[in-house]
C-alpha cells in the first residue's frame, strides 16, 4: 500500500471513529452528554417533570378564575422538543401540559428564537402538539428581544398569557405573562 493510500485509509478510520461521537443529535452524542456537563436523558426528564409538575394545577386554578383568550407560551428547542437528546421528538411532560391546556380551552402558542416558522410548525405537529400560533425572531433581532416582542404582540392580539414555559433566561425577559415555569438548561448547555 502506498503512503498516500495508507494516509487516506487512516483518516477514514479516524473519521469513522470520531464522527458518530461529534455529530449533534445522534444517539452517541446523547450518551456522551455527561462528558460535556449535560446530564443523562433520564436526569433531564426527571428535572423537566419537577419544573412543569406545578403547571397543570396552576392552569386548572387559572382557568377556574375565568378570563378571555387564555394562552400558554412554550419555547421550542429543549423545551417542547427534545432537540439535544432526540431531535424532533416531543418532550412528553411539556406536551402533556400543552394538551391539557388545549383540552381546557387554553390556546397553545410557541415563541422561538428560530427565524422561520414553517419547519417549526411541522415539527411541533409531527410531535403531537396542538399549535395555535408560532412567533419567530426577526433576522438580526437578539433572542431575548425577539421573544419579548413576540409575547407583547400576542398580548396585543388579545391573548392573556397565563403560563410561560422555557429553559433559558431569554424565554422570560420582559414579562407579558402571569407565571413562569423554567426548565433546566444546565448553565446554558441546552440552548
Amino acid at each position: 500500500m502506498s503512503v498516500r493510500k495508507f494516509r487516506i485509509a487512516a483518516l477514514a478510520a479516524l473519521a469513522a471513529a470520531v464522527l458518530p461521537i461529534a455529530s449533534p443529535g445522534t444517539a452517541a452524542s446523547a450518551q456522551a452528554a455527561p462528558l460535556r456537563g449535560v446530564p443523562s436523558y433520564q436526569t433531564w426528564q426527571d428535572d423537566v417533570k419537577k419544573a412543569v409538575g406545578p403547571a397543570i394545577p396552576w392552569l386548572s386554578d387559572r382557568v377556574g378564575q375565568g378570563g378571555r383568550n387564555l394562552a400558554i407560551v412554550l419555547d421550542i428547542d429543549n423545551t417542547a422538543l427534545e432537540t439535544y437528546y432526540h431531535p424532533g421528538q416531543a418532550d412528553k411532560p411539556v406536551r402533556d401540559v400543552a394538551r391539557w391546556a388545549h383540552d381546557h380551552g387554553v390556546s397553545v402558542l410557541f415563541v422561538t428564537a428560530r427565524t422561520s416558522s414553517s419547519s417549526a410548525e411541522r415539527q411541533l405537529a409531527d410531535a403531537g402538539y396542538p399549535v395555535d400560533a408560532v412567533c419567530t425572531r426577526d433576522h438580526g433581532e437578539s433572542k431575548g428581544d425577539g421573544k419579548e416582542r413576540c409575547r407583547q404582540e400576542l398580548t396585543e392580539d388579545g391573548y392573556t398569557i397565563t403560563a410561560n414555559i422555557g429553559n433559558r433566561s431569554t424565554d422570560f425577559e420582559g414579562g407579558s405573562y402571569e407565571k413562569a415555569f423554567k426548565l433546566p438548561d444546565y448553565d446554558g448547555q441546552l440552548s
